[in-house]
């Protein structure tokens, strides 16, 4: 019982839920369709519903006072209201804004037609007075708010241009459509419509007449450009001008100035040549008087290397024949002591074997042997003394020789330091056997010499010897030329020289020969000699 007690509790309950849930949505849909609500850009007009308006109204005298009535239209502007469908009909009114264009065709005050475009902004206004007056007249027919405004302001327009001129019209636009607008506002707000906004886009003619109002100020305008651009090409071609004449003076002075320059680095390389090549000459003039000098020094020292080494040799030569000498003598004297003395021994011998025979013969046996050999030693000390005197002759005539030898090519070193030419001279003179031998060659190469038209009498011989004497003469004169010797003067010097030399050596009385030693022993250092 209690569970069919629960059960019948739970679908009463859900019955009750069911009801109210219906109800609600019938209650939901009930408000749906009464209440009406208007967007921002609407408004909502209710017919069949009073609504007290203020309204001005004009008196007698002109003026206005405020008077209260009731209006059968109720407009609410961006709200929301109750409406009974039974008894009351609502309309919803868009209040956006149109965008209205017009093409007219006007007649101005100078008789020109003309055509006129503008564009005019309009809207319902938001005044419930605005709403209720365009909602008597525009409520089943939006599209109609376009063509009647279109309507009304070229009508306005048409007003307007009749009592303007096309000049003041092209130059006072704005004051143009600020006059339209004013025209039109009253008409338009009277059909519960505001102007916003009235703009005229253009106005053009079919015969060309505004263009020519233009003409002359476009033409003059032109050439006043022309002729300002004609001047500023004359002015430009001038500077131009200007330009390059003072570049023409810039590169005038730059030439003259880089040729000047260019002459004096000319002129200071030309300088500084010259000054190099004097230098390099002096230099090596320099160059060749240091090589002269040492030439010069060089053969001063070797002339005295020459002449010290003979002399050197001299004295080592007389040294090691004195010595020869000294020791041949001191060895003779010894045999000769040698030999006295073995006959001594030998007589003793002698002696001492016959002492037996007789004591007084052996008393002048030794008496007798005694003084032959003091005899014999004082004979081989005297030659030995002898030899040794002659050798120390020999030896100083050979020193002495070899002083004046050296002596001798000292002079002739000084001789040839204090006259140069003499010692190329000799030197000359010394190679001038090996030219002629190889001068002499060329003839010994030719085998047959044919010569034709010789008038001489003695034939080819005179014609070679000829040219002989010419290739010596020209020889000469080349080696006179290139060392300033004359060689003619120098063989006839030297052999005038060596006749006179010859003469003089076969008047001297001839110096004494001595015979050399043998073996002579080896030379001694010159300091050993001069100790």
């Amino acid at each position: 019982m209690e569970i069919a007690g629960i059960i019948g509790i739970l679908v009463i309950v859900g019955i009750a839920v069911v009801v109210v849930v219906v109800v609600l949505l019938i209650l939901l849909l009930f408000a749906r369709s009464w209440i009406k609500v208007a967007r921002a850009d609407e408004a909502l007009v209710i017919s069949g519903r009073k609504q007290k308006v203020q309204l001005a109204v004009l008196g007698a005298d002109g003026s206005s006072r405020d008077e209260m009535s009731e209006s059968p239209v109720t407009v609410i502007v961006n709200g929301k209201s109750l409406v009974n469908p039974i008894t009351q009909r609502h309309e919803i009114i868009s209040l956006r804004s149109r965008q209205v264009s017009l093409n007219a065709e006007a007649q101005s005050l100078d008789s020109v037609t003309l055509n006129v475009d503008g564009v005019a902004i309009v809207k319902i206004g938001s005044d419930p007075l605005l709403v209720r007056r365009a909602a008597e007249r525009f409520a089943s027919q939006d599209t109609a708010i376009e063509q009647f405004t279109t309507e009304q302001l070229e009508g306005a327009l048409r007003g307007i241009v009749a009592t303007l001129s096309v000049v003041e019209l092209m130059r006072e636009r704005k004051k143009f459509s600020d006059q339209i607008a004013a025209d039109v506002s009253q008409e338009l707000a009277e059909q519960g419509l505001i102007l916003d906004s009235f703009q005229i886009k253009g106005i053009t003619d079919k015969v060309g007449y505004i263009q020519s109002l233009g003409a002359p100020e476009i033409q003059a305008k032109r050439q006043s450009a022309e002729i300002s651009q004609t001047n500023a090409d004359r002015a430009i071609n001038q500077k131009n001008i200007a330009n390059q004449e003072a570049n023409l003076v810039e590169q005038t002075a730059l030439d003259t100035n880089t040729a000047n320059a260019n002459a004096g680095i000319g002129r200071a390389r030309a300088e500084a040549e010259q000054a190099e090549n004097l230098a390099r000459e002096q230099a090596q003039q320099a160059v060749l008087q240091q090589q002269a000098e040492n030439r010069q020094a060089q053969l001063d020292a070797d002339v005295k290397r020459v002449a010290d080494a003979q002399r050197y040799e001299a004295e080592t030569r007389a040294q090691a024949e004195l010595y020869t000498r000294e020791r041949a003598a001191e060895a003779a004297a010894i045999e000769q002591v040698k030999q006295a003395e073995a006959r001594t021994r030998i007589a003793e011998q002698q002696a001492q074997a016959d002492k037996a025979r007789a004591d007084g013969e052996a008393a002048a046996a030794v008496a007798s042997a005694t003084g032959e050999a003091d005899a014999l030693r004082s004979k081989a000390e005297a030659e030995a003394h002898a030899r040794r005197l002659q050798a120390a002759a020999e030896a100083e005539a050979i020193r002495a020789t070899g002083d004046a030898r050296a002596a001798a090519l000292e002079a002739e070193a000084k001789a040839i330091a204090s006259n140069q030419d003499a010692f190329l001279s000799q030197r000359v003179l010394e190679v001038l056997p090996s030219i002629m031998a190889e001068f002499a060659k060329g003839y010994g190469a030719i085998g047959n010499v044919s010569i034709i038209g010789s008038s001489g009498e003695d034939g080819a011989s005179s014609v070679v010897g000829a040219d002989s004497a010419k290739a010596l003469r020209s020889v000469f004169d080349s080696v006179h030329s290139a060392t300033g010797l004359d060689l003619a003067g120098i063989i006839q010097g030297q052999a005038v020289g060596r006749g006179i030399g010859e003469g003089v050596a076969a008047a001297a009385p001839p110096a004494p020969r001595t015979p050399a030693p043998t073996s002579p022993p080896p030379p001694a250092p010159p300091a050993s000699a001069a100790e």
